[in-house]
Order: C-alpha cells, then sequence, then structure tokens
C-alpha cells in the first residue's frame, strides 16, 4: 500500500475500438500448437545484475579492437556454445522492473509493474505454468530477506521456495551492503540445487556489480579492472559464474538443463559513447545454453527480457495456453520486436529502427543499427515505417492497460472475457 500510494495510475487506452481489430495487432494469449511432447527439462535462469552488453567482448566486435575492452571472459566462451543474439534489451531500468518481464512476460509501462495499483493482479509465471506440470520451483536472491520486495513477488509468481541471506545463514559472507558475495552464494545455489527433485525451474539474482562495486578481500588482487570502477567488480562476478557453472558441471541434473542468462538492467557506469544513448540504456545480455546442444548461434536479431519466458515454454513445448507480451525468439515466425519506456516516451525496436511514441504521435524514429549515436531523426522520411512501428506498439500498450486495469493477465481471464463477449 505504501509502494504504490503515489505512483502513477495506469488508464485503459482506446487506440482500437472493437477487441477483435486489436487482436489483430497484436495479442498476448499465446495458444500453442507445437504438437511435440512436453520435455521435462531443468531450467535455470541467472539473472546479473547491473549488468551491460558493453561489458561483454561477444557483443562488441563491430568496436575497434584498439578502441574497446571486454571484461567477460568467460561469459564470452560460454556465448560460444549457446544461442545469443546481437540486439538484446531489457524492458526497464529497474532491477524490479526485471522479475514481471523475465519471469511472466510482463513489461513495465510508465511505473513499475511492482509499484503500481495492479501489484497484486493474478499473473502466470514461468513457475507456475510449470507447477501444472509438476516442477518444483526455487527463487534465490543473496540480499537481506525482504529486499526490493523480491520474495512477495516470488511468492506472487508461484514460487514454491525462496532463498535468500536468512537461508544462506553464514553472515561472515555478507558484504554488509547488498548481500552475500556472488562468489558465496552461487556456490550455495548449485549445492542447494543439488539436493531438489527435478525437474525443476529455479531463477537466481546476483548482487555483487552494484554500486560501490566492492569485491571480497582476497580477490583485490586477481583482477586488474578498467577505466570505471565498475569493471574490477565485472572480472569478479564473471569469475563466479565460472566457478559456478564448473560446480555445477560435475553434477547429475546439469546436462538436462536449459539456462539462461541476462541482467537484471543496464549498468549505469557507461565507458563508451554508443551505450549512453535510447538503445545502449537498455543493452543487456540474453543468451541460452544448453549443455548437450553445443549450438554456437549469434543471430543478428532482436531480443527482450519478456522473450524469455515464452522461449522457455517454447523450448519445452509447453502445450497449454498463456499470457505473454514477449515471443519465442526459437520460433522464426513472428517478427521479432522490443519494448521499454524512458522519460515519458514509448520505444519500439523493430527490424533496423527504433522508433519514439509520446503516447499521442511519433517523435523521432531512428536506424538504430547503423546510427548508434541516434543523431539522423527519420520521422519525416519513412512515414510508412512509422505508421507500421507505431500500430503494433499501440497494440501493445492498449493490451497492458487494458488487461492490467481489468486484472485480465492470466489466460483464465482471457477466456472469461471472450465468453462474456459472446454473450
Amino acid at each position: 500500500l505504501m509502494r504504490t500510494a503515489k505512483a502513477t495510475v495506469i488508464e485503459k487506452v482506446d487506440y482500437f475500438k472493437s477487441e477483435e481489430e486489436l487482436s489483430r495487432v497484436f495479442n498476448p494469449l499465446k495458444i500453442p500448437t507445437d504438437t511435440t511432447p512436453f520435455t521435462y527439462d531443468n531450467v535455470v535462469v541467472i539473472i546479473i545484475e547491473s549488468f551491460s552488453k558493453e561489458f561483454v567482448d561477444k557483443y562488441n566486435t563491430w568496436m575497434e579492437p584498439s578502441r574497446y575492452k571486454g571484461y567477460t571472459p568467460f561469459l564470452d566462451s560460454l556465448m560460444g556454445v549457446s544461442r545469443g543474439y546481437q540486439y538484446s534489451f531489457a524492458n526497464g531500468r529497474k532491477s524490479i522492473d526485471a522479475m514481471p518481464s523475465v519471469i511472466c512476460s510482463i513489461p513495465s509501462i510508465e511505473v513499475p509493474y511492482v509499484l503500481s495499483h495492479y501489484s497484486a493482479n493474478k499473473v502466470n509465471s514461468t513457475a507456475s505454468l510449470l507447477k501444472e506440470k509438476g516442477y518444483y520451483s526455487a527463487f534465490f536472491h543473496g540480499a537481506p530477506n525482504g529486499s526490493m520486495g523480491f520474495n512477495s513477488f516470488a511468492n506472487l509468481a508461484g514460487f514454491d521456495d525462496y532463498f535468500g541471506k536468512d537461508e544462506y545463514n553464514n553472515d561472515d559472507d555478507y558484504d554488509n551492503i547488498w548481500g552475500i558475495w556472488d562468489d558465496k552464494f552461487l556456490q550455495f545455489f548449485a549445492q542447494k540445487i543439488n539436493t531438489f527433485k527435478q525437474p525443476f525451474y529455479t531463477t537466481l539474482f546476483t548482487v555483487s556489480s552494484h554500486h560501490p562495486y566492492k569485491i571480497p578481500k582476497e580477490f583485490e588482487n586477481k583482477f586488474e579492472g578498467g577505466s570505471l570502477s565498475v569493471h574490477k567488480t565485472i572480472q569478479y562476478t564473471d569469475y563466479s559464474l565460472k566457478k559456478f557453472f564448473e560446480t555445477a558441471s560435475k553434477m547429475d541434473w546439469y546436462k538436462h538443463t536449459l539456462f539462461v542468462i541476462t541482467a537484471d538492467h543496464a549498468s549505469a557506469e557507461i565507458a563508451y559513447p554508443e551505450y549512453n544513448t535510447a538503445w545502449g540504456y537498455f543493452s543487456i545480455p540474453v543468451f541460452f545454453y544448453q549443455p548437450e546442444k553445443n549450438w554456437g548461434e549469434f543471430k543478428p536479431e532482436i531480443i527482450q527480457q519478456i522473450d524469455i519466458m515464452p522461449t522457455i515454454l517454447g523450448y519445452l513445448h509447453y502445450d497449454k495456453p498463456y499470457i505473454a507480451f514477449g515471443r519465442d525468439i526459437f520460433k522464426e515466425n513472428e517478427e521479432p520486436f522490443a519494448f521499454n519506456y524512458i522519460n515519458q516516451v514509448y520505444q519500439f525496436f523493430q527490424s533496423n529502427y527504433l522508433l519514439q511514441f509520446d503516447g499521442k504521435k511519433s517523435i523521432g524514429i531512428y536506424d538504430f543499427k547503423s546510427d548508434r549515436l541516434l543523431q539522423t531523426n527519420l520521422v519525416a522520411q519513412l512515414p510508412d515505417t512509422v505508421v507500421k512501428m507505431e500500430t503494433h506498439l499501440k497494440g501493445l500498450i492498449q493490451h497492458y492497460n487494458n488487461r492490467m486495469v481489468d486484472d485480465n493477465l492470466t489466460r483464465e481471464g482471457s477466456q472469461l472475457k471472450k465468453s462474456i463477449s459472446a454473450h
């Protein structure tokens, strides 16, 4: 109640006058047509605190080597055998934006979903949907229990258990600011997973790569860092992930697991001007790793946090309807897009373009792939592209706002509304 007291009130919009017209433009109700039997692989999602694509060499081969330096040798090596995407985006700028986006395929528009007046709405999540298939689920966050309302949201999203600083139960490994050091908590994560009955779905949220960018004393001389204070912390978190995968790879569940690596949001520490832009502010890693697949794919494609849930469900051949504002990135039958919101402006990415829309009209469109500094506004030169992208964006906004107000974010809500409309 206190969190939402001063929050912006989400209101219904009516860009489209009928449900039929709206659904032709955009429809978050997913009805799987996959006839392949469900695959009971484990799923592990790792959300890295304040972790930009700027830090990862794999995403920055377009820069001159003399100009660029990366800080994630382990993640670069893991991406070499994963499915990655060049144009990967967060749906928000805060940690609390990431939770609903990654876990429930719900973006944050105008106000973070968990701070909105509708944060108690019923949602479907990866945890709740996989529970129907017999999965056990757990959420891990090394911060003091209650931090940022993560445990409350994990409960709302249907996780069976929550493991935080209390469950870790060793304050010797507490950084005295944010939580348990990444290298220690990631080892706890691996060991705890090893006690779970399969299949399971788990999500981990790291803490160490956050201002003031401290690392444990025993690692202070291990990493050389870079031009920004965050760089040594990034190297430490990358090392902690390496040690986690080394531990996990020796465990029975590992080879039957789909791993998803992403971040909650981009870092506020920016070294390169290209990332100090409307697209750079949201540029984070999103990639998928399965130990037995050896994918080794890196596509020049758009992906966003809200694509994670439908992609996991598609990978497992989930066969029931559900609500998701993103898409299954492994399927090629939908045109990729990404969406976010900054300074009262909606941003919509599709093909080569970034459209900026103020709620009433499009105020800018840029070829963000070639014009990385967004210096040339093409809104007058590309009227057809503007109309196409604006129409799609309006459909997304209308579904989000109206479904949020109507508490209609689950397949049950959609089916009930359809039944009422039919009568």
